[in-house]
């Protein structure tokens, strides 16, 4: 068994799976892939099938935070020391996961977090990226360190970090983005980011029409949740 895992939530990714596991397959890296079809109803897990890698089929469509909560589940109990949340859809980078690599190495971190917006000239549109520049405020107060890219998804995380992230609500079921930043920091676990390439995603967006504001209103509520929630005690 190798150290790392790449965990892919996949939902109705049949043009963009198959892409996907190829180009990973092309990284000098000691990793298994687990995709974790969230409910598809097109030929995601078939496709995976086909090209020889692991999936775990949900019999239906949890979400994007269940689906990788399921992966961390499954990375804790087959002991993986480190897992990569990778997106199936084809935006993020395949050689940009050795920058994550190189940088939880050099920084000492327990979760790195991979940021479009370091190098690169990554184009939004202008909601998403007031809602970025938002959230990357609202981190920053919080936890007195800037992250440019709070709503990344492509992320490494060490096993103390994703065994912790695993059990019962410690991960939130729908958008773990600045949320989650938080909660880790009040953790005590140390946070990087590293510069990754990402495409800008084509199709259907969750940031279309009024999502970008049910986001943010969300986004808030569950800032307020982890800021409210006592730490439990050691025993």
């Amino acid at each position: 068994m190798n150290p790392y895992l790449i965990v892919i939530p996949a939902y109705n990714e049949e043009k963009n799976i198959a892409g996907v596991l190829r180009g990973l397959g092309e990284i000098d890296l000691p990793a298994d892939i687990l995709v974790v079809n969230d409910g598809s109803s097109d030929e995601t897990s078939a496709i995976c099938r086909r090209e020889e890698i692991m999936v775990l089929d949900l019999p239906f469509n949890i979400g994007y935070g269940g689906a990788i909560q399921t992966g961390f589940l499954f990375a804790r109990d087959f002991g993986y020391e480190f897992v990569i949340t990778f997106d199936g859809d084809g935006q993020h980078s395949p050689d940009s996961v050795i920058a994550l690599i190189d940088t939880m190495r050099r920084e000492g971190a327990d979760v790195v977090i991979g940021s479009r917006f370091i190098e690169g000239t990554y184009q939004m549109g202008v909601f998403r990226k007031m809602g970025v520049r938002l959230f990357s405020a609202i981190t920053r107060f919080f936890t007195g360190t800037t992250f440019s890219d709070p709503t990344s998804g492509f992320q490494l995380l060490k096993r103390g970090i994703f065994s912790y992230l695993s059990q019962g609500d410690n991960y939130p079921l729908d958008y773990p983005d600045a949320n989650m930043i938080i909660a880790m920091h009040k953790k005590r676990f140390k946070l990087a980011e590293a510069p990754v390439k990402m495409r800008e995603k084509r199709g259907k967006s969750m940031h279309g029409g009024l999502r970008p504001v049910i986001y943010v209103i969300r986004m808030f509520l569950s800032i307020a949740v982890v800021l409210m929630r006592k730490e439990e005690k050691e025993p």
